[in-house]
């Protein structure tokens, strides 16, 4: 099967989903209908998407020329029948089964007998909604990111029934429009909304626990290198949306504890602070957007010793030597661990503080501590605290103290974002390229998180998550089969 670059595309749906594949479509340069049986949608998007095409001129995108012919390869209409001269139909509508199961029975009255039909469903099981269909060999997801046109992941999913060729046809197509498709296998969350679980959950965990919400956010944006924290992002797409789909992973009967929904966040759509759109989530946005409040620090001369092998702390020893800090032997300290004025600073590994007679002071992980500004710790004494801030801001890094708890914060949730990925490969619902390409084309994150687990070294990462769920007693943290196996 072939769809080729000119042939006719129906999108179903005039919302802002519908009306990005639209675009991406049109500018691939297929003739593009987009049908919706509310007219008032249709205008809406027709205006959004002049607005669009003016913004593209403006930046310099697009010239006049390009956007008329692409705007003009787009009509708009209410006729569903429409949809019959289309070689594929992509549904783009309110994320409701039945009405999905009731859209695609109509449409497989219309379409032709050749016509690829797809879902761009979030969330719903495509087995789900084409168990009533006579046409299910060519029915599958694509799963689009929003905004359409800069996001470059499409998730290709394949029903218990979808025609295999029918799936290489999309991946090429995608690849046409530009995309990065990735294939998976049909489960609940598929791959991006099953693996980013994890960023979620912690940051909701740890808000639960007491740590504030501008220091989870900032320690996770600049010690782990995410573009925006856990909760700052769960107000931005809403919690309702959010935790509906945290809901729909779990409630599926995935089996895997870490994706269970948390209850401060259920708490959130309990009293409608459904973050930005509502004025309130996490944060109120009637306020000013508090900020992580780094320690405090005095300056003066340190004593330092290093390990004889800092292991993942040599960035850190390298900028003291850079700094011209003054340094004894340091022979007598265990792997990974510096001493400043006796105090004793360790890398942490999944055990907390209160575990480890060996410090004072636990270093969380930085995904590069190389080019991290901030350096989360946890420390015996607000004493303590204070030497390691007071040395890391003489290597130029801010410092950011938290309570003592298993696996710290950012060390804690790049562990359990990479036991999901390795959950989704182990469990065969895509491969580990596919997962590594989706993570970093549809969630944004700044390295695949097997790509970390290999860095840190698979081995460790396991041990890590094993020391979590110990002195946890969850079993959120059970480390994935795949790493069990490493």
């Amino acid at each position: 099967m072939e769809i080729r670059s000119n042939a006719p595309v129906a999108i179903v749906g005039a919302g802002t989903m519908g009306m990005g594949i639209a675009h991406v479509a049109a500018a691939a340069g297929h003739p593009v209908t987009v049908l919706d049986t509310n007219e008032s949608a249709l205008l809406r998007a027709r205006s959004a998407t002049a607005a669009y095409f003016d913004g593209a001129v403006a930046k310099g995108r697009l010239t006049g020329a390009a956007r008329e012919e692409i705007e003009n390869r787009i009509r708009w209409s209410t006729e569903l029948p429409l949809a019959a001269e289309a070689a594929l139909v992509i549904e783009a509508i309110v994320e409701d089964l039945d009405v999905k199961r009731r859209l695609f029975g109509g449409l497989a009255r219309v379409v032709k007998f050749n016509t690829l039909l797809a879902s761009n469903t979030s969330s719903l099981r495509i087995g789900a909604i084409a168990e009533q269909l006579h046409v299910r060999g060519r029915f599958l997801g694509l799963h689009f990111f929003n905004p359409v046109p800069v996001m470059k992941l499409v998730e290709v999913v394949a029903g218990p029934e979808t025609d295999p060729g029918c799936v290489d046809a999309a991946m090429a197509l995608m690849r046409a429009w530009g995309k990065q498709p990735v294939r998976v296998r049909d489960v609940p969350g598929f791959i991006v909304n099953r693996v980013a679980r994890p960023y979620y959950a912690e940051g909701f965990l740890a808000l639960a626990e007491g740590l504030e919400p501008a220091a989870i956010d900032a320690a996770l944006c600049e010690a782990g290198g995410f573009r925006m924290g856990p909760l700052a992002l769960a107000d931005l797409i809403g919690h309702d949306v959010n935790y509906a789909v945290a809901s729909s992973v779990f409630e599926a009967g995935v089996g895997v504890q870490r994706f269970r929904p948390q209850p401060a966040q259920h708490a959130l759509v309990e009293k409608q602070w459904l973050g930005r759109k509502s004025g309130r989530g996490v944060y109120d946005y009637s306020q000013p957007m508090p900020q992580a409040l780094h320690a405090e620090t005095r300056s003066g001369d340190l004593g330092i010793q290093a390990a004889d092998d800092p292991g993942l702390l040599a960035p850190l020893v390298s900028s003291a030597v850079a700094a011209g800090l003054c340094f004894s032997d340091g022979g007598h300290l265990e792997r990974e661990t510096i001493e400043v004025e006796g105090i004793r600073i360790g890398l942490g590994d999944g055990r907390s503080l209160s575990r480890r007679i060996d410090v004072d002071v636990l270093i969380d992980h930085a995904r590069e501590f190389s080019m991290a500004k901030t350096v989360v710790i946890s420390a015996r004494s607000p004493v303590k605290a204070q030497i390691a801030a007071d040395f890391l801001r003489a290597i130029g890094r801010n410092s950011l103290i938290i309570a003592d708890r298993p696996g710290q914060l950012v060390l804690r949730t790049l562990a359990q974002i990479a036991n999901a990925a390795a959950d989704t490969i182990f469990d065969q619902i895509a491969s580990a390229d596919d997962v590594e390409v989706a993570m970093l084309y549809g969630a944004n994150h700044p390295e695949g998180p097997l790509s970390w687990a290999r860095r840190l070294g698979c081995d460790r990462v396991r041990q890590v998550l094993a020391n979590i769920a110990l002195e946890t007693g969850d079993t959120l943290y059970a480390p994935s089969g795949l790493f069990g196996q490493s």
